[in-house]
């Protein structure tokens, strides 16, 4: 950016003239309906990422997409400049309202692997102007190698510490096991609605592990509640319960049956034992 006064690293950078740009996480494994408009292409040497980011982007514009990650990283900036000089991670507790939390410290701890540092810029569209409250020129947020441990350490003590939520989810069932043909068992559901999460394995009492089974060899998803927690970065539902077949239109059915049926040459999938632990 013209007029920076701070040495530039080399690495990746993101900054676009004209535009406000960000970079998500390039392991990403969905895109959000409210990126739609999200236009990205990296720069004819191949350092630089720029995204635009349409100011009418739903569902609250762009503006609040970037002002929100423009945030969460300046954020997650002080808090690893803070545990770099302390050795604390005060920082990271009270970053969270800032918007900082796994996903993000994961992301950049990734595009800094291998690098001799990222650097990421946001230029707002000139016939706007700087959202209130910001700059006209924001600094460039930086991270190098050096911030690795605090990231890692950040991203891991997020999961260790994150708390359990009472959800409503549904989902198709893609495994069941259980010790004995009688009694409780676990399922492994792979979630189509409730949390954003992609499976969650629940260990369910006799009735419920039946109805999970004939919703299973019918197509069909279900509906369970419980509490989710994550543990290892493996997501449970803890106290599940309420199973019960969800109502899908025959398309949907027929898409769900030709998705599990390839499953089923798989010998696990009706084990006698439950999963480890």
């Amino acid at each position: 950016m013209a007029g920076d006064p701070r040495p530039r690293r080399p690495g990746r950078r993101l900054d676009r003239p004209g535009t406000a740009a960000h970079r998500r996480p390039r392991h990403a494994a969905r895109r959000r309906p409210d990126l739609a408009g999200v236009l990205a292409g990296p720069a004819p040497d191949g350092r630089e990422l720029g995204v635009l980011v349409p100011l009418d982007s739903p569902p609250e514009g762009g503006r609040a997409l970037v002002t929100t990650l423009l945030r969460a990283l300046q954020a997650a900036r002080d808090a690893t400049d803070y545990r770099r000089a302390t050795g604390r991670m005060d920082a990271f507790d009270t970053a969270v309202e800032a918007g900082v939390c796994q996903e993000l410290t994961q992301a950049l701890a990734t595009l800094v692997s291998g690098a001799q540092g990222i650097r990421i810029g946001v230029e707002w569209a000139p016939a706007a102007g700087p959202p209130e409250g910001f700059a006209a020129r924001p600094e460039p947020v930086e991270f190098s190698p050096g911030d690795l441990p605090a990231l890692r350490e950040a991203g891991a003590r997020y999961v260790r510490d994150e708390p359990s939520v009472p959800v409503r989810l549904t989902g198709a069932v893609v495994r069941l096991r259980r010790e004995a043909p009688g009694g409780p068992g676990v399922v492994r559901l792979r979630v189509l609605a409730g949390a954003d999460v992609t499976q969650v394995r629940i260990t369910l009492g006799e009735e419920d592990y039946r109805i999970a089974g004939h919703a299973h060899l019918a197509g069909v998803p279900v509906t369970v509640t419980g509490r989710l927690e994550s543990r290892g970065g493996f997501r449970r539902l803890a106290e599940a319960g309420a199973v019960l077949p969800a109502q899908v239109d025959e398309a949907e059915r027929d898409r769900l049956l030709k998705s599990l049926h390839s499953l089923h040459d798989n010998p696990d999938l009706f084990g006698e034992k439950p999963d480890a632990d």
